[in-house]
Parts: C-alpha cells; sequence; structure tokens
C-alpha cells in the first residue's frame, strides 16, 4: 500500500530501512505463533502493547514475547491492558472491577488462578503475582510507551497532534487522543499504532494503523513499512481461504 500523495514521505534511517510492526495480540498466543514465521528478526520488529487480557493464552503470549526482547531488533512497548494489569498488582480493589471487565478474568485463567470470588480481589492478585512470577512483573514494568525509527514513531493508542511526541502524556500514548484520527501532524511525524481496533489495517493521514482485533476475528496484523511503501501481513480465522 503507497502512503497517499497528500503524506509527507516517512524517512527511516539509512540503517533501519524496514521497520515491522504488530498490532495488539491480547492472549492469541497461537496467531503469535504463526506470523512470527512470517516476519524477519533480523529487521527491527516492535509490539505494539495489549498482550494481555481477552484471549485463552495471556501466560503464553507474555513467556514468547520476554525472549523476543531480548534481542536488540525487537522493542515490545506497553499497552493500555498491560498498564491496567499492573495498576491491579498494585491497588486491587481500586483497578480490580475495571481490569476484571476489561478481560482480566481471561488472564486470571491463563495462569490458572480460578476459584476465587471478585469480591476477594487482594488475594486474587495474591495468586497471580505468584504465577506470573517476579521476573515478568518487572519485564511488563519496564516496557517504554514508544520508539522511533527516523520519521516513524510506534506507540501503542495514539498521540496529540498538536504536541511533540515527546512532550505526550503517558495517558495519551496509553489510551489515545480525541484529535488522533482525524487530524493530521504538522511536523512530517508519521503514527503507527494499535488500541483502535480496523476491519482492515490502513494507511491514512500519516498514521498506520495494524489493530485487527485479533482476540475476536482470528486476524493478528504486522506492517512491514519502508520508505515508499506499506504491507500489510495478516493471519487467517481457520475458516477462512488461504492467501493466493
Amino acid at each position: 500500500m503507497r502512503p497517499t500523495s497528500r503524506d509527507v514521505p516517512l524517512r527511516l534511517p539509512p540503517d533501519q530501512p524496514t521497520v515491522q510492526v504488530v498490532g495488539d495480540i491480547h492472549g492469541r498466543a497461537d496467531l503469535l505463533a504463526v506470523l512470527m514465521r512470517r516476519l524477519d528478526l533480523s529487521l527491527p520488529l516492535v509490539f505494539v502493547g495489549d498482550y494481555v487480557d481477552r484471549g485463552p493464552d495471556t501466560r503464553g503470549v507474555l513467556n514468547r514475547l520476554r525472549i523476543l526482547d531480548e534481542r536488540t531488533t525487537v522493542t515490545c512497548l506497553m499497552g493500555n491492558h498491560e498498564y491496567m494489569l499492573l495498576a491491579f498488582l498494585d491497588e486491587p480493589r481500586k483497578m480490580g472491577p475495571t481490569w476484571l471487565d476489561y478481560g482480566g478474568l481471561d488472564t486470571l485463567r491463563s495462569y490458572g488462578v480460578e476459584g476465587i470470588g471478585a469480591d476477594d480481589l487482594p488475594t486474587l492478585r495474591d495468586r497471580l503475582r505468584t504465577a506470573m512470577g517476579s521476573e515478568t512483573i518487572a519485564w511488563l514494568r519496564g516496557l517504554p510507551l514508544w520508539v522511533q525509527f527516523g520519521t516513524l514513531i510506534v506507540v501503542h493508542a495514539g498521540a496529540d497532534p498538536d504536541v511533540p511526541i515527546r512532550s505526550q502524556p503517558h495517558s495519551t500514548l496509553l489510551w489515545g487522543h480525541p484529535k488522533f484520527l482525524t487530524a493530521r501532524r504538522t511536523d512530517g511525524i508519521w503514527v503507527a499504532h494499535g488500541h483502535t481496533i480496523v476491519e482492515r489495517p490502513e494507511t491514512s493521514a500519516g498514521r498506520i494503523a495494524v489493530d485487527t482485533g485479533a482476540f475476536d476475528t482470528g486476524r493478528l496484523t504486522a506492517a512491514r513499512i519502508t520508505e515508499g511503501n506499506v504491507n500489510f501481513l495478516s493471519t487467517r480465522p481457520p475458516e477462512a481461504a488461504p492467501d493466493p
């Protein structure tokens, strides 16, 4: 897919002419395994966050990403669901009801934390903390909110188009901004992002959207971005015809 003629050309560093960006995984370790066979680990690879919740295998996703993140070519960003999970671990009574409603129950099940009512949030927290282990939790806490390659910025949710990237509030990068999907940036920065589910991955007005709702649709998407082109790779639901 060629960027539209109105877009300011995207410029990547000479030593990083191709960047791969993977959308929200949400516990679909099976789809991650399929998509990884089509990606090149010698090239920069960025995961946009939202690895946990909603899908059936948060544990498998985090275990695989932790290993991948040890590579210098791989960057795992924090999404709002990782933020909610960590907030639950810190303040279970305050964040618990919200996190459970947004897919936290699926994460608990993937770690074998069942049989406890939601009215006992501290006990749920303690069991999940034990099941996850301190190394995984510390890794999640250390995830960055954005990464830059030339004039390409990769974030989880979006950015205020009127504010420089380095000055964006953390909440905007994690949850988005009302103007992000409708207003074009004027500083020449392109933003690749997840968080907002799109029926088809797309480039529009300096944005590259890669969240195709994997937990529900069975389509986990990656964008392969170069200065002159954006190609999308997606897994297919089991009932769909294979790629030609």
